[in-house]
């Protein structure tokens, strides 16, 4: 190795070393946000049955005419996602039938707890057909615009007797942190980013999903009857609110 291929070397290492000790120091300073989403003591539990946890985001019991139940969380998400990350699922149904499942992962000190959600729905066989930015209107406590992106999905289902048909279904979501909301998986890791540069907080995301089912025609009513349950659920756990839209009375 000669002279200057040495010199290179070196420098390469000196910038390695420094970065390395750039980033543990500022991983020393940094400190972990408030949440956006209400927390409760309740045991959480795998689907073959052991407690993973004591916290869970509190989903209500009851939305609505909702009456839910709460789903245990699959092996494969505990075995892949960090152990500081809280968790809550539960399925919601209504006397007629109509059912929605809302799923809350809520990362701690490892960012990795929160991932693009492609590759969920990717990995469960289906296809997006169309994806949407829109917004909800929340009344408490006080009136603001959620953020959310629609996702119509769509795959072969087998039935009880062989036949494959076509199943649609609607996946809905958004993030919150401490008074922090957007439907932008990139929107929020660049203001994770941000928030951690430039004040040294780590901010606690949560990931908040809404999915249903539904035959191949039925999108838009499925979708309609979702934001009239993501209205009245989320002040019910949810902290973080966006800007008023109340109109201002005029003056007197």
């Amino acid at each position: 190795m000669n002279r200057q291929s040495k010199i290179a070397l070196a420098i390469a290492a000196a910038l390695i070393a420094s970065t390395a000790i750039g980033l543990s120091r500022l991983q020393a300073l940094q400190r972990l946000g408030a949440p956006g989403v209400k927390l409760v003591e309740r045991p959480v539990y795998l689907e073959d049955g052991p407690v993973i946890g004591t916290n869970a985001v509190a989903l209500p019991e009851r939305v609505l005419n909702f009456e839910s139940r709460e789903q245990p969380i699959a092996s494969v998400v505990w075995n892949w996602l960090p152990k500081d990350t809280t968790y809550a699922q539960r399925m919601y149904r209504a006397p007629d039938g109509f059912w929605t499942m809302a799923n809350v992962v809520l990362m701690g000190t490892d960012r990795t707890s929160i991932h693009d959600p492609k590759y969920c729905l990717a990995g469960q066989g289906f296809e997006t057909v169309r994806e949407e930015f829109d917004s909800v209107p929340i009344e408490e406590p006080h009136s603001y615009s959620l953020p959310v992106y629609k996702w119509t999905v769509r795959r072969e289902v087998t039935t009880p007797d062989g036949a494959k048909v076509p199943q649609s279904a609607l996946y809905v979501f958004w993030f919150v942190a401490d008074g922090q909301l957007t439907a932008n998986h990139k929107e929020r890791m660049w203001w994770m980013a941000r928030d951690l540069i430039t004040r040294g907080v780590l901010q606690r995301w949560a990931y908040i999903s809404c999915y249903s089912a539904c035959p191949p025609g039925q999108e838009e009513a499925t979708y309609a009857r979702m934001r009239e349950w993501i209205a009245a659920a989320v002040p019910r756990f949810q902290l973080a609110t966006g800007p008023s839209t109340a109109r201002p009375f005029p003056d007197q």
